[in-house]
């Protein structure tokens, strides 16, 4: 028998098809993080949404359990696996505590693997045991006021050079993990003559002058998770903190988009989980004429497409994390894995709005409820349709591969 892969498949197999069923180590990587999840975040999640509070010792905690550095050599702090595994920490994670996976997705792959991908050894070496032992928290500063969809084109941000420094000035918004983030990787323009192509990258401290947290945004979904407006006003950045070199900064984008969107996938499908696993139990013990609901066939109706929509939607994540893995460093951001990894999560933020809206159907009222968990989880669905690329934006991606 052939060797099986990280997804269970056979060597042989591999260019022919793809499985749902992962291997005995993966499958052990996935149950070890939602024991840890259901033990340690699960508890953290309601108070993290009813008072949009972050524990602040919980990148730290997250360091010390092994789960920060997940793609990043060990020289470095990391544990050297790769983005398969990430994949299935955040699914695990986003079953018990979908606003903290996503400030950990945030950290983990938009941050500090950005970083990984695109530092010299002596950045690496500056920066990634900090972010991998949790004693920094990281996020990214993309995004501006009024640049929607085409956040390159409409920066504003600009970085100009002086002596060993670059001066950046602009502001960011809705920025994941901005109002806690101890280092954010912020794009800016160093030759705004160019439009897009003079954009740069730099990695910024957030104790450094000029910096500040302008606001800390308040949301319908995804509270915990926390989420805010950056300002640098003058804000001096050492210029060995620029990532390659100048006006560069597409080239740092796209290396680590195509992974963005891959994670984002499995929080949808964490979530999923969860919420097939409340209906269930609630239709189990809900009684109404006499009988659980569970034993009406207009639930049952419910409860199977959901199971349905939640095995492909597994299947579908673990073929594309599958296929990441196998990416080198830059590889992404055009192609098949361009377009993949867009229907990915078009296909994943779709399924989790259909999940949802028949999860709350099945709870009736108590699902209407701001407290209840179920509202918590379809409050997290319109973010999915939105961040990493609105679902317009991912079908224009699609259709512009496929017709290339």
């Amino acid at each position: 028998m052939a060797e099986e892969d990280a997804c269970g498949m056979a060597e042989s197999d591999q260019s022919e098809a793809w499985t749902y069923r992962l291997n005995t180590e993966r499958q052990e990587i996935l149950d070890q993080a939602d024991r840890y999840a259901r033990a340690e975040l699960y508890p953290l999640a309601e108070r993290m949404d009813g008072e949009e509070w972050w524990p602040v010792d919980i990148m730290r905690r997250l360091g010390h359990a092994g789960y920060l550095g997940i793609t990043t050599p060990a020289q470095f702090g990391g544990l050297e696996s790769d983005i398969f595994t990430a994949g299935l920490v955040a699914q695990a994670f986003a079953r018990w505590n979908h606003a903290l996976a996503l400030s950990w997705v945030v950290h983990e792959n938009l941050c500090l693997n950005n970083i990984y991908a695109n530092a010299d050894d002596e950045q690496r070496t500056r920066f990634l045991p900090r972010l991998c032992s949790g004693e920094w928290t990281g996020a990214l500063g993309l995004t501006e006021p009024g640049a929607g969809s085409d956040a390159l084109g409409s920066m504003r941000a600009t970085a100009r050079r002086d002596g060993d420094d670059y001066v950046l000035n602009g502001t960011k918004i809705f920025i994941t993990n901005g109002p806690v983030a101890d280092v954010v990787l912020v794009y800016a323009k160093t030759d705004p003559a160019a439009g897009a192509k003079g954009i740069s990258a730099f990695v910024v401290e957030t104790d450094r002058p000029g910096f500040h947290v302008a606001q800390k945004l308040e949301k319908m979904g995804w509270r915990g998770s926390q989420t805010g407006e950056l300002v640098f006003d003058e804000c001096r950045v050492p210029a060995a903190n620029l990532l390659r070199e100048e006006n560069s900064g597409v080239r740092v984008v796209m290396s680590g988009l195509d992974l963005e969107r891959a994670m984002i996938s499995p929080l949808c499908l964490g979530i999923c989980e969860r919420a097939l696993e409340l209906s269930v139990d609630y239709a189990k013990t809900r009684v109404q004429f006499g009988k659980a609901i569970g034993e009406f066939q207009m639930v049952q109706s419910r409860l199977a497409d959901m199971y349905v929509a939640v095995q492909t939607l597994r299947g579908f994540c673990y073929q594309v994390l599958s296929r990441c893995s196998e990416l080198g460093h830059g590889e992404g951001g055009r192609g098949e894995i361009h377009a993949l990894t867009a229907a990915s999560v078009l296909y994943a933020a779709n399924t989790m709005n259909q999940v949802l809206d028949n999860a709350v159907q099945v709870h009736g009222g108590t699902g209407y409820i701001w407290e209840s968990e179920i509202n918590r989880l379809f409050r997290a669905t319109k973010l999915m349709e939105i961040g990493a690329g609105t679902t317009e934006v991912r079908k224009l991606i699609i259709a512009g591969e496929l017709l290339k």
